[in-house]
């Protein structure tokens, strides 16, 4: 038994060659991204870590998951209740029994709170590691820490796109949740892969078929039959009436990593159905793919749960926004709770189990928490009093597992009834803070703004003590 210590991701035209750069970042097609980061001229020294980073939008209730209050009042603790893990005193919910049995493989930071309780103003404080000057929307005014690592990588060329975001589809624009690159410009936002892998119609998106594999690409096997003639293609000499940009494009379609780094087929069928056969599970288990491929850092997005085997709610929600408007709290956690449970040890599990733990780095959070005191109001789809949590910033929990820190572990702890840090207070720069130290990324580089003022990466923060 571990004992918890609580401490403060056949030949054809020059012109179709063209068309395959398509990969489509906020418009962009991959030779004009290359030309852009080309001509910002600025790198960064090369590393093979990296970061799968799962982003739960809405907002995750933490005193429904990872920072239970049995003792405390009923308004407050909730229905559920927490069991105990292979650490002790690491309790989860009882919804979530294999984290229970991981437990000594991730660590749990309970302590993070910032002041920002609207979505927009969440995501953006958030992710960016800076003060938004709007509370409100999730157009960033400084670039989300995804695109602050794509740009110190820019020059990385392993064979597979370097910055990604997994999300569903309609949800993978980069000014969805606050992930835009603001001062660096376009060519840092993610390449964007929406859909849910297990579907038949699944492919990567953003690249331009073939003319003879439009219409048929009702698998990946098309897909993966087109990247194939682009590479007999290739070897005929065809490449060499492309200017470089061209050519670093389309060998990155072409290369066998990114031929086969989204291929799920490849992986054993025990091992898919212990992830789970279904959008979540399935993302997850392709963001393992592409860093270990080479990705720098990949967004997973668990974002609605009613696409993974389980019927729709009419008292559930899409996202983890558990207003009682919006949803029954713990009807919707009774089946978001278990499809999360399974993808996420999945993760840490086949991390650690193919020695990645030290490479990969895996955070789970969104975000903020949920108000300590359970309301109850008129849900707006059945019309009856539903229990539900508002938006609270003030306290959150989140996963870490991997990245060569120490696992079994609770950083920080809230108070009795979860409403703000007890011990250890952080703010989300900590953990970007953790972030660029594992990715070997100094915090204190500068990268002008528009009106070329030196800007650092991280205003503030330092790592979190007790992790490394």
């Amino acid at each position: 038994m571990h004992h918890v210590k609580t401490l403060c991701p056949g030949p054809v035209s020059r012109r179709e060659f063209l068309r395959v750069g398509m990969l489509g970042l906020g418009g962009l097609t991959l030779p004009e991204l290359l030309r852009l980061r080309a001509e910002a001229g600025e790198t960064q020294v090369e590393s093979d870590t990296s970061i799968i980073f799962v982003w739960l939008p809405g907002g995750p209730p933490h005193m429904e998951m990872y920072d239970m209050k049995p003792e405390a009042p009923t308004d407050y603790r909730g229905e559920f209740r927490p069991i105990p893990s292979t650490v002790s005193g690491l309790d989860v919910c009882e919804l979530m029994p294999l984290h229970a049995k991981l437990a000594d493989k991730y660590s749990i930071v309970r302590s993070i709170a910032h002041e920002f309780a609207d979505h927009g103003g969440g995501h953006k404080r958030f992710l960016t590691g800076r003060i938004p000057k709007s509370p409100v929307d999730t157009i960033n005014d400084n670039p989300m820490a995804g695109g602050i690592i794509a740009k110190c990588r820019e020059n990385r060329m392993v064979g597979v796109p370097n910055y990604i975001n997994l999300a569903d589809g309609g949800r993978d624009g980069a000014d969805v949740f606050a992930f835009g690159s603001a001062y660096l410009g376009p060519s840092y936002v993610p390449f964007a892969v929406p859909g849910d892998p297990t579907a038949a119609n699944f492919r990567v998106p953003n690249v331009v078929p073939l003319p003879e594999v439009t219409g048929r690409l009702d698998d990946r096997l098309a897909l993966l039959n087109g990247f194939d003639r682009l590479r007999r293609a290739a070897d005929n000499g065809l490449m060499n009436s492309m200017d470089q940009f061209n050519k670093r494009a389309l060998d990155l379609l072409t290369h066998d990593k990114a031929r086969l780094a989204f291929d799920l087929s490849k992986e054993p069928e025990a091992l898919r159905q212990r992830y789970g056969k279904h959008a979540w599970g399935s993302r997850m288990l392709m963001a393992r793919r592409l860093v270990e491929a080479g990705s720098s850092f990949v967004t997973v997005l668990m974002e609605n749960p009613y696409q993974s085997g389980v019927p729709f709610l009419k008292q559930g929600t899409y996202n983890w926004d558990s207003h009682a408007v919006n949803c029954h709290m713990y009807d919707d956690l009774r089946m978001r709770l278990p499809i999360y449970d399974q993808a996420v040890t999945a993760l840490i599990e086949d991390i650690h189990d193919r020695g990645l733990d030290k490479r990969v780095l895996l955070v789970v959070t969104g975000e903020f928490g949920r108000t300590p005191r359970v309301e109850s109001t008129v849900g707006s789809q059945t019309g009856v009093k539903q229990p539900g949590r508002d938006h609270w910033p003030q306290a959150m929990s989140l996963l870490v597992s991997g990245g060569g820190l120490r696992m079994g572990q609770v950083i920080g702890s809230t108070n009795s009834r979860g409403e703000h840090p007890k011990d250890c207070p952080l703010t989300p720069n900590d953990l970007w803070a953790t972030v660029y130290q594992h990715l070997g990324i100094d915090p204190e580089r500068t990268f002008p703004d528009h009106q070329g003022r030196p800007m650092p990466i991280l205003p503030f923060g330092k790592p979190i003590r007790g992790l490394s």
